[in-house]
C-alpha cells in the first residue's frame, strides 16, 4: 500500500508492484538469492510488461460534503469500519450538522488547505479535518488546536512520511499556553487518560489514517500494532522551568500544539532518596538508565550533518522537576548531564546494536565509515555515550502534582513540531455559546 500511495503521489494511479516474498531482513544470502530468482524477477518482468490499469484514474472526484451513508449508528459504524475509515471503535457520525458546527471555530475558508500530508499527499482541509475530529467525539472548541495539529503533522521536521515503520511509532499531542485552562486540556494526573485528552489524541489518529494515508497493516507496519495516538499538556504552573513551547521560541502567553512521535508508552518508575544520594541524584540516575533501555537509540548515536538521530521526550511529574531545580538544575542542565553520563559498556552497545538493526555492523566498522565518533573504537569494558546531542533531549512537566514519576519517551525519525494555535477573531462568544 505504501508503494502504491507513493506511485500515486508521483502521478501513478497504478501502479504495478514487485514485491519480495517474506522477512528481508531475517532471510539468509542464499534464501534472499533464491526468492529472488524464484519469485521477485518474475514480479518485475510481469509489472514491466504489463500496462497499468486506470481503474482509479477513471473514478470520480467526489465532494468533500456528499452524503456517503445513511442509516442507523450501528449501521454507520459498520459502514465506516468496512471502509477502514474508523479505529475500530465507535464513532460519532460525522453529519453535515455537526461538521458545520466545527467550522464555526476557524476564520479558514472549509475548502482551504491547512497541509498535505503524506505519505497519500492528500489535502487536510478544515472540513476533512473536523469530519476526524467529529468522528473521534471531540467538541467544536477543539477545532484550532487540532488544525495546529496538523499543521505540525505537514511541516517537513515531523518527517510524517516516516510513521510507517514496522517499529510502531505513533504519534503524539502536546498543547501549552492558556488554551489549556481555557479548554479543560489535562496536564495533571492520568492526563493522556481524561476528557478531553483521549478525543484529541484519537482525532489525530484518524487523520493520520484517512487524511495521511496510513493504514494499520498497509502502509502503517507496525509489526505488534499501536496504541491510540495520545494527547497531554503541560502543568506549567507546578513546572520550575520555562515550559516547552518557551524553549521553541514562543511567548509564554502563546497558545501552541506540538506533534511528536514515539515507540513506546510506559514504564514510569518512581525516584525516591536513598541514602547518600538526594532525590535529584536519582531522579538523574534513572533517567539514564531508561534511556539506555531504548533499543532504537542504539542505531542513532551517528555525528555529522547527515546522521539520522531520534528524539526522546522526558515526562517529569512536577516533584521531580522541583527536585531537580531545588538542586541548582535548569532545563539545560538536566539535559547535559544526561548526555555526559547515560552511557554503557562497548561490548553491550555492540551486541544490541548489530542485533536491532539489519545491516549488523559492528560500532568499530561505523567508525571507520566515519558515522560513529572515535569513542566506539575502544576496548569492549570501556563506556560510550549512546546520546548523539544534549538537543535531542525534550523535558515537558506534566502528571500528577503528587507522585514522583518520570516516563522516558523515544521515536526515531522525525522531531517534535511545534505550531501556533490561530483562534477564531470571535473566540470569546464562541466559548460562551457553547458552554466552555
Amino acid at each position: 500500500m505504501l508503494a502504491r500511495l507513493t506511485g500515486k503521489s508521483g502521478g501513478v494511479e497504478d501502479l504495478n508492484i514487485a514485491e519480495y516474498p517474506g522477512p528481508l531482513g531475517i532471510h539468509d544470502p542464499a534464501q534472499i538469492t533464491q526468492n529472488i530468482e524464484s519469485d521477485l524477477i518474475g514480479k518485475i518482468v510481469t509489472g514491466l510488461t504489463r500496462g497499468s490499469g486506470e481503474a482509479a484514474a477513471a473514478l470520480a472526484k467526489r465532494d468533500p460534503k456528499d452524503i456517503v451513508f445513511a442509516g442507523t449508528p450501528a449501521e454507520v459504524r459498520q459502514y465506516f469500519d468496512a471502509q477502514e475509515w474508523s479505529d475500530g471503535l465507535p464513532i460519532v457520525a460525522p453529519t453535515a450538522e455537526r461538521v458545520e458546527r466545527f467550522l464555526k471555530f476557524t476564520d479558514r475558508a472549509p475548502d482551504e488547505t491547512v497541509a498535505v500530508l503524506q505519505s497519500a499527499n492528500l489535502q487536510a482541509t478544515p472540513w476533512n479535518i473536523a469530519v476526524n475530529a467529529v468522528m473521534a467525539g471531540c467538541r467544536a472548541e477543539h477545532m484550532p488546536l487540532i488544525l495546529a495539529a496538523v499543521e505540525a503533522l505537514g511541516d517537513e521536521r515531523c518527517s510524517l512520511n516516516n510513521i510507517g515503520s514496522s517499529s510502531g511509532i505513533f504519534p503524539f499531542v502536546l498543547v501549552n499556553g492558556p488554551i489549556v485552562d481555557e479548554l479543560g486540556i489535562q496536564s495533571g494526573a492520568q492526563l493522556v487518560s481524561r476528557p478531553p485528552n483521549p478525543a484529541i489524541g484519537r482525532a489525530i489518529g484518524l487523520i493520520v489514517r484517512n487524511i495521511a494515508g496510513f493504514r494499520p497493516g498497509s502502509s502503517y507496519m507496525g509489526t505488534f500494532g499501536y496504541p491510540l495516538a495520545v494527547a497531554l499538556a503541560e502543568r506549567a504552573e507546578e513546572s520550575p522551568w520555562e515550559p516547552f513551547h518557551v524553549e521553541q521560541g514562543f511567548d509564554r502567553n502563546a497558545n501552541t500544539v506540538t506533534v511528536g512521535v514515539t515507540n513506546n508508552w510506559g514504564s514510569s518508575p518512581a525516584p525516591y532518596d536513598r541514602a547518600g544520594q538526594t532525590g535529584a541524584q536519582i531522579a538523574l540516575e534513572l533517567l539514564a538508565r531508561e534511556i539506555t533501555k531504548k533499543t532504537r537509540l542504539y542505531n542513532f548515536p551517528g555525528r555529522g550533518p547527515h546522521a539520522e538521530t531520534v528524539m526522546v521526550t522526558l515526562l517529569l511529574s512536577p516533584p521531580v522537576a522541583r527536585s531537580l531545580a531545588a538542586a541548582g538544575y535548569s532545563k539545560q542542565d538536566v539535559k547535559k548531564h544526561l548526555y555526559e553520563n547515560t552511557r554503557m559498556n562497548l561490548r553491550e552497545f555492540d551486541w544490541i546494536s548489530r542485533f536491532t538493526s539489519i545491516s549488523g555492523i559492528t560500532a568499530r566498522e561505523r567508525v571507520d565509515e566515519g558515522v560513529f565518533p572515535r569513542e566506539f573504537a575502544g576496548a569492549p569494558d570501556d563506556l560510550v555515550r549512546i546520546l548523539s546531542s544534549p538537543d535531542i533531549l525534550h523535558i515537558v512537566v506534566c502528571g500528577d502534582p503528587h507522585r514522583n514519576r518520570l516516563m522516558v519517551m523515544e521515536g526515531g525519525h522525525t522531531q517534535p513540531t511545534t505550531k501556533a494555535i490561530a483562534l477564531p477573531r470571535n473566540w470569546e462568544r464562541l466559548l460562551q455559546e457553547s458552554g466552555t
